[in-house]
């Protein structure tokens, strides 16, 4: 019977079997055929084609499997370092789009018999970190290119040359201070003389009435003006330190209005932070469709939410066309109105509130709006453009 022509039913029906994955038991991997069932297996293995390869492979048998192991871990690493990198990630997950591949190597021409087996020589061989939960096998990979390996010891040492800079600034800032408590106590430390007299014949007198700083005095009251003075001093300075110590007090003293408005923009920043969500979609706004996916026909189109689902998707109906389509959240962004227009605020402090858009903040990516409803009704607030949108 002859070869059905090219352009025949039954050649293009042949075609389009062979197209996509077929069973692994059908493959040959020593002549690396796909056949398409048990059958035409049988007459593959029955070929001179197929003896001839199991000649060769009979000469050395170790050859070719240390061969095809090592191509099926090279394969199988390589996707694991390009598709996940280092993240950690379940090994029946990577081999499943390993072996999506058609030309892939198949596992039972390797030297290990099953998934489990091999992800285990990867963790021995230190390939790989790998760890056994009830859920199965993870594996990790473990990045041991030069030049990765240099540039993580190029931030280490960017950072302990950050961390050495640090602490030389420390201590010359304590060796600064150490300093100037050194000045200070050499400037305000007495300093005691011996009460002297030059000659036997020079009388000591005592002057009561003149004063203590007085210029004409003798050695024995500058003597005691120098045992009095360190004491006044002191005293003086007692008396002073108080008083400094006040003014300081004065200075950091706020008002009871400051301290309120203190605590209130806290409480604002907590409910700020409890109040945010990922998920922002709600009725009644509209939105614009930013996929590609649909093709050019709904890309940038506007559209008004009709219904939330789960939280993180919504159905849609477009504005120009009236079609209805369910989308994700991911799909769609917001519409930011011409000032003077209704907005629903989506997220943050003031989640589900109806305010008036004022006016737009292109630096900061904010706007302006007035409250329209709630407690604070009437209050303007700054919010970002992807946590308000315009009412339908």
């Amino acid at each position: 019977m002859g070869k059905a022509d090219f352009l025949s039913p039954k050649a293009i029906s042949n075609r389009i079997k062979s197209k996509g994955l077929q069973k692994l038991r059908w493959y040959c991997q020593m002549c690396q055929k796909q056949c398409r069932d048990e059958n035409g297996f049988k007459c593959h293995c029955m070929s001179e084609s197929h003896q001839r390869q199991l000649l060769l492979a009979s000469e050395n048998p170790t050859k070719f499997m240390d061969y095809f192991s090592d191509e099926f871990k090279s394969d199988f690493l390589e996707l694991l370092r390009r598709r996940f990198g280092t993240k950690r990630v379940h090994n029946n997950i990577v081999y499943n789009e390993y072996i999506s591949h058609r030309e892939h190597v198949h596992m039972n021409s390797t030297q290990w018999e099953t998934l489990t087996d091999f992800t285990k020589w990867l963790g021995r061989e230190g390939l790989c970190k790998v760890d056994e939960t009830p859920k199965g096998w993870y594996i990790q990979y473990v990045d041991r290119d030069p030049e990765t390996i240099r540039r993580q010891e190029e931030q280490a040492r960017k950072k302990k040359q950050e961390l050495d800079d640090e602490e030389r600034s420390a201590k010359f800032i304590q060796e600064q201070v150490r300093r100037g408590k050194d000045g200070k106590e050499a400037e305000t430390q007495p300093v005691y003389t011996e009460l002297k007299r030059e000659s036997e014949e020079e009388k000591v007198a005592f002057n009561l009435s003149a004063p203590v700083a007085s210029s004409s005095r003798s050695s024995l009251a500058l003597g005691a003006s120098a045992l009095k003075a360190p004491a006044s001093s002191s005293s003086v300075k007692r008396k002073e330190t108080p008083s400094g110590s006040d003014s300081r007090g004065e200075k950091k003293k706020k008002s009871a209005l400051e301290e309120i408005m203190e605590i209130e923009e806290k409480k604002k920043k907590k409910q700020s932070s409890a109040v945010r969500t990922d998920y922002w979609l709600q009725p009644n706004i509209i939105v614009k469709i930013v996929t590609k996916k649909l093709g050019e026909k709904y890309h940038k189109k506007k559209a008004v939410v009709m219904e939330v689902r789960d939280k993180y998707a919504a159905v849609v109906k477009m504005i120009d066309a009236g079609d209805k389509l369910k989308l994700d959240q991911n799909h769609l962004e917001t519409v930011i109105p011409a000032p003077g227009k209704r907005v629903l605020i989506l997220n943050g402090p003031y989640r589900d509130t109806e305010a008036l858009l004022e006016g737009i903040d292109e630096k900061n990516f904010s706007a302006t709006l007035t409250l329209d409803s709630g407690p604070q009704k009437g209050d303007s607030v700054d919010i970002a453009y992807e946590d308000f949108s315009k009412l339908a």
